[in-house]
Formats: C-alpha cells, sequence, structure tokens
C-alpha cells in the first residue's frame, strides 16, 4: 500500500478515535466542544489574514497574467478581451468565470499516448475533472451555509430557502439534502483520482491526500448523525449558540460521535490557513489572473529599481581611446 494515502487515512481515524474515545471514555466534552473550536477559529482568522496580507504585500511590478488568446494588436486582428484582456473589465469577467466555473479547469485536457496509433501522443478533453470538482466545491459550500442555521436566531429566510431547495428529494424520514450526499462522493472521485491516476498520484504529497480524508470523514459523521444514529437537534442548537454568544455550555444527551465531527472540522479549520486549500483567498491575488494585459500600450517600469552607476559608450571610449586607435577600430573622437 502506498505510504503516501495510507499515513493520512490512519492519521484521520486515529484523531476520530481520539475525540470519540476522550468523550465517551474520559468524559472531556468540555475540551472537544469548546476549548478546541475556539482555538481552531482563532488559527483560522489569524493564519488566513497573515497568508493574505503576505501575498498582498508581495512585489508584482509587471504584468504577468497567463494568457490563452490574441493580445490586443493591430486593429485588423480580433483580440481575445476574455483570455487575454487589456482593461479591468475583461479582467472581472475573467475573474468571475474563474471563480464561479473554474474556466480554467473547464479547458483542461489531459494528455496520453495512442498505442493504436503506434504511440501517438494524443490530448483529450478531461471533462470529468471539472464537473467533479465543481460538485465538491458547490456542495460544500452549501453545505457550510446550510449549518449556519444554527449559528443565527432567528433563522433567516434565505437559509430556510436554501434548506427547503438542498432537502427537496422526500425519501423517508428525515428528508435527504442533497449538498451531503454529492459532497461525500465528489471528495471520494477526487480522492480515487489521486490514488488511481499514474501521472496525478506520481505527484501527490501525504499533505494533498490529508485534506481529503478529513472533509470525507466530516462528510461521513454528519451523514450518520442524521440519517442512521440520531441526535438531539436542540441540545446541538443550544451548544452551538452558547459557542457563538461566549457562553458555551454543554448539552446533555449528545454523544462522542458530535463531538468527533466538531473535532474533525475545528481541525479542517485550523489547518485550512497552511495548506494548499488557501486557493480559495489566493485566486483573489493571483497576478497570473487579475492583471491586465496591456504592455503593449503602456510602458511598465519596475518601481523598486535603484540607482545604479550607468558607464556608457562615452566613458567606454574615453577609457579605451588610444588602444582602440591603435587596433584600426572607429571612434567617435579622436582625443
Amino acid at each position: 500500500m502506498n505510504q503516501k494515502y495510507m499515513l493520512p487515512l490512519a492519521g484521520v481515524f486515529l484523531l476520530f478515535l481520539l475525540a470519540y474515545a476522550g468523550v465517551e471514555g474520559a468524559g472531556l466534552q468540555w475540551f472537544f466542544g469548546i476549548v478546541i473550536p475556539y482555538l481552531a477559529v482563532i488559527a483560522f482568522i489569524w493564519g488566513f489574514v497573515n497568508r493574505v496580507m503576505g501575498w498582498a504585500a508581495s512585489a508584482v511590478p509587471f504584468r504577468i497574467p497567463t494568457t490563452c488568446g490574441q493580445q490586443k494588436s493591430l486593429p485588423w486582428i480580433k483580440q481575445n478581451c476574455i483570455d487575454n484582456p487589456d482593461k479591468a473589465s475583461g479582467v472581472f469577467i475573467r475573474m468571475l468565470l474563474e471563480i464561479f466555473l473554474f474556466r480554467s479547469l473547464f479547458r483542461n485536457t489531459k494528455a496520453a499516448f495512442n498505442r493504436n496509433e503506434k504511440n501517438k501522443l494524443t490530448y483529450s478533453w478531461e471533462i470529468f475533472l471539472w464537473v467533479g470538482a465543481l460538485a465538491f466545491h458547490y456542495a460544500f459550500l452549501v453545505v457550510i451555509v446550510r449549518h449556519l442555521r444554527f449559528f443565527l436566531e432567528p433563522v433567516p429566510a434565505c437559509l430556510t430557502f436554501l434548506e427547503f431547495m438542498d432537502g427537496i428529494v422526500q425519501i423517508g424520514l428525515p428528508g435527504i439534502f442533497i449538498s451531503g450526499i454529492v459532497l461525500l462522493f465528489a471528495a471520494l472521485f477526487l480522492l480515487a483520482r489521486r490514488i488511481f491516476d499514474a501521472k496525478v498520484s506520481y505527484i501527490s504529497l501525504a499533505a494533498d491526500y490529508f485534506p481529503l480524508f478529513l472533509i470525507i470523514g466530516i462528510a461521513v459523521t454528519g451523514i450518520a448523525m442524521r440519517y442512521f444514529t440520531k441526535v438531539d437537534i436542540v441540545g446541538i442548537k443550544e451548544f452551538t449558540m452558547g459557542l457563538v454568544t461566549f457562553h458555551p455550555v454543554i448539552p446533555a444527551g449528545v454523544g462522542g460521535l458530535f463531538y468527533a465531527h466538531v473535532f474533525m472540522v475545528s481541525l479542517l479549520f485550523a489547518y485550512f490557513p497552511m495548506s494548499k486549500l488557501m486557493h480559495m483567498g489566493g485566486i483573489f491575488l493571483s497576478p497570473t489572473r487579475n492583471m491586465a494585459n496591456n504592455t503593449r500600450a503602456k510602458r511598465h517600469v519596475n518601481p523598486w529599481n535603484y540607482a545604479v552607476d550607468v558607464h556608457t559608450y562615452e566613458h567606454y571610449e574615453d577609457h579605451f581611446r588610444e588602444k582602440m586607435i591603435e587596433a584600426g577600430l572607429p571612434v567617435d573622437k579622436k582625443e
């Protein structure tokens, strides 16, 4: 078995057991339900702000956008205003398509050797990766927004409507939330791609598998609490409102599975700023995406350039004039 994904899997499973046993065996509800969530939120906010401020302070003196189309040039040459924008409006549209529709991933292709044509290199459209990534991110977003109902009182009408639409598939009681099921299967798809695709597996690290296993664990425990073990929703609402109002309480009748779920969510929050998951904030500050490509229309000078002593040709000739004349080289001045 590959240690790159077996170690993260074992780590997530041990973390789950740690929280479950800590609550059921040692009665540490206050630690896993109060101390850990508060520390996780502090780590998330501090880490997120620190990373974003560091990126914002990075020097980007020149225009370095990634281009996939014709730059603005001669009037009779058609420009690609989205893939190679020269104005802020084009950059805005490009960023919207990238953030909400993953446009660059939609255009992604997969290279492979076609054995039927003497190992000819061919390219194919990798649409399933785009669909899986889109399903994963939007399902995750809906799950997060839907859970806000536990932290707000009264619950806004928009959240109630979102919960109604998410649970519109009424199969049994309680009704099935589509986002939770989609999140689990999309995460499993992305995990399977990393494990079974040889090229992706080769470049994957343990740090790439750990958040996937953590998210899968969160989804599995959440689904188990809703459809199988059942939990006291009123007690959980009391618990979450206590955290928000800084008057934490430990509800009675809430078992270890809930605290293990909260513990893994807290770990994901704390781990988020130091991981590749920070692309959520980095996409807005990526100079390859958020800059207009107007290098032909505007001269860009590096503002961090410092003054240097320039050795002009006149100085060079003054220094070597006699030797240049002796060698028969032309000079501007004879003396």
